[in-house]
């Protein structure tokens, strides 16, 4: 169950979405694809993502969201594959859009999936292993793609890539069972929490999208701008990879210890460190380690808020996941334009960087408030 929840992440997001960062700096050298262009395709993988949430958001079935789990396997597929044969921009756009939709199989119905299977038998309901796919789904393409590099033009590249992911389709399709409901009667009478802590979670988990989003489309871009980084951008996505496959069973551990609001807040605060490194130093190792710190945290934040509003809502954790993250989806959809037009604009990356720093730092905010309403017992 949880390999093929992992296997899920792997393909719809760490393939199907991922993936193109990497191959932006190739693609923006070797076809006619600008960086506008490229923020554009970036937005509409986005806008994919968010109509699938808002999709599953609205789903009461549960075997509804299997079927829409399975379709979007298959869709994960197909647009990868799309990718690599066409250069003609609506094409790609279409690609790049049902690659975002597909991505919601991955990092929300498979992490209900999961959550409501470990209730069910009796586990603790947390995500780091499951949301360790995050990483791994960073790094495992990402040294394909290092390996790919010497021998085969983009469009290659993607249909090699496509080729692999079968690799992750099989278990995913065939080792996850169809869900049942959790059978208790005590989280039925569990109070939900109250609106404003509901808003604030949206602001909090909003602003964590644009931080998240301006630094995973253009970390490659950035870094290869670099004179020290040329040519190593690629190593520094999957250095970030691996930095993010142990990093959500630390926030587990680090959650479960201290609390989950003040490891969210530590993990938006290691965060906001990692995506600014760039715009204030060129230095190959302070860059590496800032790689390491977002690699170490993007997916910790992911995991931890949406196990968190999982907690608060037992009995359909998934559709509460998926309304946590329409905000989430809407800041992927209008950062990237916002990012790629200053960096058109000012001609550097840096001031998207600092962009994304202040979006963390009003996340950061949000945050400390609902922390705030944890200790004094009020949702």
């Amino acid at each position: 169950m949880i390999a093929a929840g992992i296997c899920a992440l792997i393909l719809t997001v760490g393939v199907a979405r991922f993936a193109y960062t990497p191959f932006l700096p190739l693609m923006l050298t070797q076809t006619e694809l600008s960086t506008f262009a490229g923020g554009w395709l970036a937005t509409l993988n986005y806008a994919g993502y968010l109509c699938g949430v808002v999709l599953i958001s609205l789903m009461q079935r549960l075997d509804f969201k299997f079927y829409f789990y399975r379709i979007n396997l298959l869709v994960a597929l197909v647009s990868t594959l799309m990718m690599g044969l066409t250069t003609d921009i609506l094409l790609w756009s279409l690609s790049r859009f049902i690659a975002g939709v597909s991505s919601t199989a991955g990092i929300i119905l498979a992490a209900g999936f999961v959550m409501t299977w470990l209730k069910r038998h009796g586990f603790k309901a947390q995500l780091g292993i499951h949301f360790a796919g995050l990483g791994l789904g960073i790094a495992i393409p990402g040294m394909l793609i290092v390996l790919m590099n010497a021998h085969f033009n983009w469009a290659q590249q993607w249909q090699l890539m496509a080729l692999f992911a079968l690799l992750f389709f099989i278990p995913a399709w065939l080792w996850m069972p169809a869900p049942n409901k959790i059978q208790t009667t005590d989280t039925a009478q569990q109070p939900q929490p109250g609106k404003q802590w509901l808003w604030l979670m949206i602001a909090a988990y909003s602003c964590a999208g644009v931080g998240y989003v301006v630094s995973a489309t253009f970390v490659v871009a950035i870094l290869e701008t670099m004179p020290l980084l040329q040519g190593k951008g690629d190593w520094a996505w999957v250095l970030l990879g691996l930095a993010a496959i142990p990093s959500c069973i630390a926030w587990d551990k680090i959650a479960s210890r201290f609390g989950e609001t003040r490891a969210l807040i530590a993990s938006y605060i290691v965060m906001l460190i990692g995506i600014t490194v760039p715009a204030l130093s060129s230095g190959l190792i302070l860059n590496l380690i800032g790689a390491v710190l977002y690699g170490a945290t993007f997916a910790g934040v992911v995991s931890q808020m949406l196990v968190y509003i999982g907690h608060q809502f037992p009995l359909n954790p998934a559709k509460a996941m998926a309304k946590l993250t329409i905000g989430y989806g809407v800041a992927q959809i209008v950062a990237p334009l916002i990012a790629g037009y200053i960096s058109t604009l000012t001609g550097s990356y840096i001031g998207s960087l600092w962009f994304a720093g202040v979006a963390m730092l009003l996340g950061i905010a949000c945050l400390w408030k609902i922390h705030r309403l944890s200790v004094q017992g009020l949702k």
